[in-house]
């Protein structure tokens, strides 16, 4: 049997000791540095990319067209045209006024959760009273 010479308690030599060990994991430094660089060149070169030229575009003689009158039914069950609102017997009056008397115009119907379906209908009632046939029952999109 042979005795080994210069090993030490744990196995190894002096000279295994003192190498550098293998790190099998990456350096991410350099590549965060390298991405902070590119984020600082797009943001630097994205306003440089829209194009903005200068045209000169013909007036057009085609009428704005109008706002869709909306009527709300509040939940104290105040009514209002727009943002004003009124008293149930000048309804008539007022949507006259902001349809200009175009009776075939879509009219926009709107009311509080807390408004019951036979308060609503009474209000739809006076908006046929009132020859405005084409009415719009108004929600907020569920999906959301």
């Amino acid at each position: 049997m042979g005795a080994k010479l210069g090993t030490g308690s744990l196995g190894r030599s002096r000279a295994a000791a003192d190498e550098l060990v293998e790190v099998h994991e990456i350096n991410v430094t350099p590549f965060i540095d390298v991405m902070l660089v590119l984020l600082i060149i797009f943001m630097v070169a994205a306003p440089l990319a829209t194009v903005d030229l200068g045209v000169d575009l013909p007036a057009s003689a085609v009428e704005p067209q109008p706002r869709p009158v909306f009527v709300t039914v509040k939940p104290d069950l105040s009514v209002a045209v727009g943002e004003d609102v009124i008293a149930r017997d000048a309804l008539t009056g007022t949507l006259d006024t902001a349809t200009q008397g175009k009776k075939d115009e879509r009219i926009y119907l709107r009311a509080d959760k807390a408004v019951s379906y036979g308060d609503l209908m009474e209000v739809m009632n006076l908006l046929r009273n009132a020859g405005y046939l084409k009415i719009a029952l108004v929600g907020l999109d569920g999906r959301s």
